[in-house]
């Protein structure tokens, strides 16, 4: 080996490839213009996503599907799930990992989870060189992974257009829940005998990507195939470039939970639940003309811009704040930037939630000419808040906003909000739903911003400007998207419960932009 001479800078060279990774070129070499490629067979963790782990993945899989107890008996073997990978073998860590997991739960649970939960977090780590080259095969993409099938097809077919080759599970109960057991963990050979399976013989994948030695068997008889060197650090793929958006999602995990932050987030639940309820019964102890002041003592940071619309006289009717929907806390953080009491109005109040809350809320029947005529009567005595979104969006999107609002009042004042959440969300579509204001507060810097618009003017209402309620619910949408810089979809509350139920054929995520149609039904759904 040369030595540079002394006081000579060495040349810079690239590192030598990892052992056992010599036999194909990395990713990088890929030439997309060099010949047509129609199909792929690609690995998932590590390949198609930045990060090697899959233990984040199955840790959701056991706190959401499964309990607080089960995630950390999963963290608590994570020593001994690296011992045996390193020690012994993927397969056998594999088994244990699946083991821990998967034993004893529901298989709609989990289903639920891999729909709802799990592709917002996959989508989030998808590498942006491996899915130019995967996505670039657009005749057949083949995901053949380790992973059990049931946690991973969800995000494979929807995000990344694929079909899903993994690890199956033993069922029981009539396949009704899981066994825990493995009918075959899909890692070396196995990974080859199912991509000879899935293509005809003599024509095998274009393309094979993998990054480790357990993929090498598959990659072997893909016409050429390509390494992905490790690095965590790698650029994501853009959301817009995926096949899919996580407009509705589920679960209480704001971050991805490797090991450090699952740990976190187990270890900080109980003591966050004390300070929940020390922050929520602190509070009510103040005049909502104060609480403003005592949030800032107890860590929940408000910021309040815009200029709040004057207290109604006595004898006036009161404004009606028409707001996007980011938790069940909305109406009460505006009363408290408001300083001062509302009445809020929503299709569900719990007994519990009516005992400890600060503001008055009164439920909604459903029945639009007796709900009509109900907020009209709470507007005679003093400021309403409404959500017209009907349910919570955790994205940066606008749901459909309904028009009913728009034909009781002339006087609306558009509100922008975003909640900041760094640990916990507090929204939930499945679950103990009267537990989410306690998830809010449980995070250790909760925040909330709010934007009190101007009115509409009187030529932007029904009643002053004869505008149709329809053309009123899009301006006050379209403002509020605007100032949050959020997009505005034709998505409803229906379209949520109908996706995370998994029965979401009519949903379709396109563009950016606005409604123009009415509020009836719910049809197929796009972002316009």
């Amino acid at each position: 080996m040369a030595v540079p001479p002394a006081g000579a800078e060495a040349e810079a060279s690239p590192p030598p490839p990892p052992p056992g990774c010599a036999r194909f070129p990395p990713v990088h070499e890929y030439d997309p213009s060099a010949r047509p490629r129609r199909t792929v067979a690609a690995d998932l963790d590590g390949t198609l996503l930045a990060s090697s782990s899959a233990f984040p993945y199955y840790f959701l899989v056991a706190l959401e599907a499964g309990s607080y107890l089960r995630a950390l008996a999963l963290l608590l073997a994570a020593p001994l799930l690296l011992l045996l990978y390193t020690a012994v073998s993927e397969a056998a860590a594999i088994a244990l990992l699946v083991f821990i997991t998967f034993a004893g739960l529901r298989a709609r649970d989990v289903e639920a989870v891999a729909r709802g939960v799990l592709p917002r977090h996959y989508a989030a780590g998808v590498r942006a060189d491996t899915w130019a080259v995967f996505r670039g095969c657009a005749e057949r993409r083949v995901v053949v992974t380790a992973s059990p099938a049931v946690m991973v097809g969800e995000f494979v077919r929807e995000f990344l257009g694929a079909e899903v080759a993994g690890t199956e599970l033993e069922t029981c109960a009539g396949g009704k829940r899981f066994t825990g057991r493995i009918k075959a963990v899909l890692v070396g050979e196995r990974k080859r005998e199912v991509v000879e399976r899935m293509f005809p013989a003599g024509d095998m994948p274009d393309v094979g990507l993998g990054d480790r030695e357990s993929d090498h068997d598959f990659m072997a008889i893909c016409k050429e195939a390509y390494m992905v060197p490790p690095d965590r650090r790698a650029p994501r793929a853009a959301a817009d470039t995926l096949l899919s958006r996580a407009v509705f999602h589920d679960g209480r995990l704001v971050r991805r939970p490797d090991p450090a932050h699952a740990l976190f987030a187990l270890a900080y639940l109980p003591p966050g639940f004390l300070l929940a309820l020390f922050r929520v019964f602190f509070n009510l102890l103040f005049p909502v003309c104060l609480v403003r002041h005592t949030y800032r003592l107890t860590g929940i940071n408000l910021t309040v811009r815009g200029t709040p619309p004057p207290a109604p006289r006595p004898g006036s009717p009161g404004s009606l704040l028409v707001c996007n929907h980011r938790t069940a806390l909305d109406p009460i953080i505006i009363s408290i930037a408001l300083g001062r009491p509302v009445t809020c109005v929503t299709y569900s109040v719990s007994r519990l939630s009516t005992a400890i809350s600060p503001i008055r809320a009164v439920a909604l029947t459903r029945d639009r000419a007796a709900d009509a005529a109900r907020i009209a009567e709470l507007l005679e005595e003093g400021d309403v808040v409404v959500c017209p979104e009907g349910t919570t969006c955790r994205e940066p999107a606008l749901l459909r906003f309904s028009a009913l609002f728009a034909e009781l009042t002339d006087r609306i004042v558009p509100v922008a909000l975003e909640a900041r959440q760094g640990t916990y969300y507090g929204s939930m579509a499945r679950g103990w739903k009267w537990l989410d204001p306690y998830f809010f507060y449980m995070n250790p810097r909760p925040g909330y911003e709010v934007a009190f618009l101007p009115a509409l003017r009187a030529e932007e209402t029904c009643g002053g400007g004869g505008r149709s309620a329809v053309e009123v619910a899009n301006h006050v949408q379209r403002v509020i998207a605007k100032e949050l810089g959020f997009d505005c979809t034709t998505l409803t509350r229906k379209d949520k419960y109908m996706k995370l139920a998994g029965n979401d054929g009519t949903v379709v995520v396109g563009k950016k932009g606005c409604r123009d149609d009415d509020d009836a039904g719910s049809g197929s759904k796009k972002l316009a």
